[in-house]
């Protein structure tokens, strides 16, 4: 048995292995690679999962290869997609790589002089030498296109109605090179991924084999869910990312904290680094009296530490008492300090011409994003999923007066159970 592979297990954290993986990382130091796509400049908490895959191999003494995919990025992986995404232009994928190679250094070791220190590459640099017609002759005639299409990411795009362009269908080539020019030139004989990718990551070590008479090996972990089916990773606001200014550290930590019992139970497994002993007491604990939410209140801390240290937990656990954990309490209770401070709401300007010459609330949240149309807010609004300074409001038609104002300037809205946003009149 491998301690890597029976640590990652009793996580859940693996599907698919390939014979002789145990093995390998058994007999020496092995450089293991994951790829991350730069279709933003952040990446979100659905990569998480690769890289605790990368920080587990590290802690395990082996080594990290992060693989940015500058050059597939610009083709575009098909696993898992219904219908081709839109092309990005090569400006913002170089925007996008530097963003990711940022985050991917938070988490991480590429400093020391260790023989397991993590390695960042970009595979835009081995394949902006190599021509189309050298790919197809060099690469292309090692796998058949029987072989191609029995892959479940390119059987289910065409059966789909619009089915598969020759640029994704070719994606599966382009990766398998990459792991095949890792394994060339740096040793690279591991690579992990998402269950998705398993059709990709054998391709490689069919190319690797084919190629060179290398052995190469393959494990995927399952793709995460939530026990209702909902998408993973996915708020009412969109994608939870791992960029403080793309979702707040309050937002972030809100997130675990909002999960299901079920979901907490299985997530602290994964995202985590608590010891199985550590967990299963904590999940007895929480068993106990399931009201004290202590299996998500400490997911949500280990979690909000790991990406955005300790000083953002501190903050976004101060917003959450202050804007939760007092919610029966009036609003005046909140000083000017506490408004101005909080962490992670979004704050929107009024113009005071405007405010006092009479807006109602429906156009007011309309013109501030809240809602994406007057319709949409005039419906909550009625249903009583709205309130102004912690007092629920059903009408429509409410005009906001000075009166209403906390410390003659700010409005304290709350849009359903978890979204609040900060107005604040001012002049010009």
């Amino acid at each position: 048995m491998n301690v890597f592979i029976e640590e990652l297990k009793w996580r859940g954290m693996v599907q698919d292995i390939m014979p002789g993986t145990e093995e390998q990382l058994n007999k020496e130091i092995t450089s293991a690679y994951v790829g991350f796509d730069p279709t933003a400049d952040s990446l979100h908490i659905g990569s998480l999962v690769p890289i605790l895959l990368l920080v587990h191999l590290q802690k395990a003494g082996h080594k990290p290869i992060a693989l940015v995919g500058g050059a597939t990025g610009m083709v575009g992986d098909p696993s898992g997609k219904s219908e081709e995404r839109n092309m990005l232009s090569e400006d913002v994928l170089n925007k996008n790589v530097v963003g990711i190679k940022k985050q991917l250094q938070q988490f991480l070791d590429f400093e020391s002089n260790t023989p397991n220190a993590a390695v960042l590459v970009n595979n835009y640099d081995w394949f902006k030498g190599i021509s189309f017609l050298d790919f197809i002759r060099d690469t292309g005639k090692h796998i058949t296109v029987n072989y191609m299409m029995a892959k479940d990411s390119v059987k289910k795009r065409l059966e789909g109605e619009n089915g598969m362009s020759f640029t994704e269908f070719t994606y599966q080539l382009v990766q398998g090179y990459d792991y095949y020019w890792l394994h060339k030139n740096m040793n690279c004989k591991l690579q992990m991924g998402g269950s998705d990718q398993w059709g990709n990551i054998v391709t490689g070590t069919e190319i690797i084999r084919k190629k060179n008479g290398g052995e190469a090996f393959a494990f995927t972990c399952p793709l995460i869910k939530k026990a209702d089916g909902g998408k993973f990773g996915k708020s009412e606001q969109g994608n939870i990312w791992l960029d403080a200014t793309k979702t707040s550290p309050f937002q972030f930590y809100q997130f675990w904290l909002n999960a299901s019992d079920e979901d907490a139970a299985n997530w602290i497994k994964i995202f985590t680094f608590l010891s199985k002993e550590n967990i299963d007491t904590i999940i007895a604990e929480h068993t106990t009296d399931a009201s004290k939410r202590i299996l998500q209140k400490i997911l949500a801390k280990e979690l909000t530490i790991f990406v955005h240290g300790i000083t953002e937990l501190e903050k976004a656990i101060d917003t959450t008492e202050k804007l939760f954990a007092a919610k029966t309490a009036s609003a005046n209770s909140l000083s000017e300090d506490d408004l101005i401070n909080i962490e992670g709401i979004e704050q929107i300007k009024i113009n005071k011409n405007d405010f006092e010459n009479g807006i109602d609330v429906t156009t007011l949240f309309t013109n501030a994003s809240i809602f994406a149309s007057k319709g949409d807010a005039r419906k909550m609004i009625q249903a009583g999923a709205v309130s102004i300074n912690r007092n629920k409001i059903d009408d429509p038609k409410l005009v906001p007066t000075n009166d209403l104002l906390l410390h003659n300037k700010f409005l304290l809205v709350q849009k359903g159970k978890k979204n609040y946003y900060l107005f604040e009149v001012c002049v010009g």
